[in-house]
């Protein structure tokens, strides 16, 4: 179920990526997100009843309800036109749990901790874009999404469908170095100019 849930969060970051750089109508990523959010919180909590009640299992849960109450709450905030300031808020209280889960699976799957870590950085981004009004990080946050979302997310989860997952320190440092490239790349889109202006992206809102 966790891969299933990944390779799920794959499309909606990329959907939510475009969408925020203007590239996709905010509402059909709204409708999308509300699509994956419901299907995830599903199989969130097909995943508990499945009886395993240990520590792996609930940190995989946690995760899963994370990212789907996320995509949940975007396609409600566009819906109901909230406005995005409780949706940033959350997004920083997100932020700060997958620093948790990151230290949580550090020592028994370091790549998945490096990953957490990435997803932090990106809730954190739309934290202050949203709840803080740092307008100028829009472009930024549209691109690091659109990166992300198959390196971090869909890539990934066919490991794991596929019983490939590495488990190895070596490749979770590869992958640290990999995404913080990532990331300078997405920098260096934004300053390039190729968004739009923020009231025609707003993917989030």
């Amino acid at each position: 179920m966790p891969y299933v849930c990944l390779l799920l969060s794959g499309a909606a970051l990329l959907v939510n990526g475009l969408a925020t750089l203007g590239r996709l109508p905010r509402r059909d990523a709204a409708a999308f997100s509300l699509v994956i959010g419901g299907t995830q919180l599903v199989l969130g909590v097909v995943h508990l009843s499945a009886g395993d009640t240990g520590t792996p299992a609930l940190l995989a849960a946690a995760g899963m309800f994370l990212f789907g109450l996320t995509y949940l709450y975007a396609g409600l905030d566009v819906v109901l036109a909230l406005g995005s300031r409780g949706l940033g808020w959350f997004c920083g209280m997100v932020a700060f749990c997958g620093l948790l889960l990151g230290a949580a699976w550090s020592g028994t799957d370091p790549l998945l901790a490096v990953l957490w870590l990435c997803w932090s950085v990106l809730w954190a981004l739309l934290f202050a874009s949203m709840a803080l009004g740092a307008v100028r990080l829009e472009p930024f946050t549209g691109w690091a999404l659109v990166l992300a979302s198959q390196v971090t997310a869909t890539v990934p989860a066919l490991l794991g469908l596929a019983g490939l997952w590495p488990r190895s320190i070596l490749v979770a440092w590869l992958a640290a170095l990999f995404l913080a490239g990532l990331f300078a790349a997405a920098r260096a889109l934004a300053r390039r100019g190729t968004n739009v202006p923020r009231r025609a992206s707003a993917g989030w809102r």
